[in-house]
């Protein structure tokens, strides 16, 4: 495709374009990305699907080894490159591979799957919100993604990558398989039943009774096999693992690294947002399976390579105190998993993350005091939900840890009046609206250890068909009439 063909605008012309943007607006960058152990260091084909080393058994992730080639071109001018490919035409490149450089190079602009997944929005708090968090924050609201939650990011690189295995390998059969506390699962089916159905088939795993309705209804939607399994998210997450090892399957959970590289988009779309001023930044993240918070440091850490960025910023994991292993290696410096007790938080309940290690070497290596944690009651995470909802917003449970845990920081003075604060919601409201009736209707069962407070209580009211039935219950005054 000519550029001037891709501009797709005939409002805007290749020349009015600034010369040094020109050549870099549709990106022919491929680098030379392979899968490398995080421990051992071997490297392997991306010919092949690979979740784990098969050397040493240690977590896989994506390096570039000609990322170095990107650093030829300056921070500034990146910044120009990914501001004016914005004002593109092309599909592929509107969602997630409008950073294809330094995100996925490798993967053709013919194959990349854009379902609408990315650039979600950047939005003040209301004024009443951040008073009651102690200071002004930024919600970025990843339930606008197409299947209303954050793993859409991931999918539309591993589907990306699928979809161009098949064209290139000729694979005539692909099984993608996940495990699930919902979002996964929903993502995964929506991304997967956008191939070829003769080709590709679609499985998910939940954890019986402990996925909403409402998240269970995406993956049948999207046509997908669900399977339910008895336990808790790592009951499931150990089968898909163990078929992923075996059989010739196609693993979809974060612990595919290339799911990781999607991810990474939500620190570059920070950054751009702030106009890459990452100086005093805060960003407050919800940890689960701990495969975003580790896509979300990587991805700054690209940008700071490159001096797209002037600094890293601090990181702020949030956990409840029903599944908190990492706030407690982050306390005690010795990571235990943990059985998990029943969260409204519930896509965060795992209490043994995959990509912990992941976590662990990105701290040590690059972060180290810049990586904060806090834990907060359930009490607190749905009320969270709950307040930041009243003042204008539809964050999920995820979302109101993630405020809890801004709110938390703030009392213990790990976040200071000053700094920027960017606060991930990974889901949509709607989703977990279960929960907010549970709380309207007080029926948490004990485990949840969770008191309904009236003030936050909101319920319908069933007044006659009149006017004068709702003017009166409304205490209503009749307009003054002139003469």
């Amino acid at each position: 495709m000519s550029i001037n063909a891709a501009l797709g605008s005939k409002e805007i012309q290749l020349e009015e374009y600034p010369p040094d943007i020109r050549e870099h607006l549709i990106p022919e960058y491929t680098g030379e990305v392979v899968y490398e152990c995080i421990e051992c260091g071997q490297t392997f084909s991306l010919n092949q699907f690979l979740y784990t080393c098969p050397a040493c058994k240690s977590l896989l992730r994506l390096r570039n080894r000609d990322f170095a080639a990107l650093k030829k071109i300056s921070g500034s001018l990146w910044q120009n490159i990914f501001n004016y490919r914005k004002l593109l035409r092309i599909e592929s490149l509107q969602g997630i591979f409008l950073y294809k450089e330094i995100l996925f190079p490798s993967v053709p602009l013919q194959d990349v799957i854009y379902l609408g997944e990315g650039h979600t929005a950047l939005v003040r708090a209301n004024p009443e919100l951040s008073q009651l968090a102690g200071m002004e924050f930024f919600v970025k609201n990843d339930g606008f993604n197409p299947s209303a939650s954050f793993k859409d990011r991931g999918m539309a690189s591993a589907i990306s990558f699928i979809n161009y295995s098949i064209r290139t390998r000729g694979l005539k059969e692909v099984l993608g398989i996940c495990a699930s506390t919902g979002d996964t699962s929903a993502a995964a089916a929506l991304y997967l039943s956008y191939l070829d159905k003769q080709v590709v088939k679609s499985v998910v795993l939940l954890p019986q009774g402990k996925v909403t309705p409402q998240q269970l209804s995406q993956p049948l939607a999207s046509g997908a096999t669900v399977i339910e399994i008895p336990g808790v998210f790592d009951d499931c997450m150990k089968i898909v693992e163990e078929l992923a090892e075996t059989y010739q399957v196609c693993l979809l959970n974060s612990k595919n690294p290339i799911r990781i590289m999607g991810q990474k988009s939500y620190a570059y779309e920070v950054a751009q947002q702030l106009g890459y001023d990452t100086r005093n930044l805060v960003v407050v993240v919800p940890i689960g399976n701990a495969g975003n918070v580790t896509a979300i440091m990587e991805g700054f850490i690209d940008l700071y390579s490159l001096n797209i960025i002037p600094e890293l910023p601090i990181i702020l994991g949030v956990q409840s105190t029903h599944a908190n292993p990492v706030v407690q290696w982050r306390k005690t410096g010795a990571y235990q998993p943990m059985k998990v007790r029943p969260s409204v938080a519930q896509a965060a309940m795992i209490g043994d993350p995959v990509s912990f290690p992941k976590v662990f070497k990105l701290v040590a290596n690059h972060f180290q005091e810049r990586f904060m944690t806090v834990e907060v009651q359930e009490q607190e995470i749905i009320e969270g939900m709950l307040e930041a909802n009243r003042y204008g917003h539809v964050v999920c449970t995820q979302g109101g840890e993630s405020i809890a845990g801004l709110r938390k920081a703030v009392s213990l003075g790990l976040v200071k009046k000053g700094q920027q604060v960017v606060v991930d919601s990974t889901s949509h409201q709607l989703k977990f609206s279960n929960f907010q009736q549970m709380y309207f209707e007080n029926t948490f069962s004990a485990a949840y250890e969770i008191t309904p407070q009236k003030k936050f209580i909101n319920k319908p009211v069933v007044l006659d068909a009149s006017a004068g039935a709702v003017a009166q219950f409304l205490k209503l005054k009749k307009q003054q009439q002139n003469n």
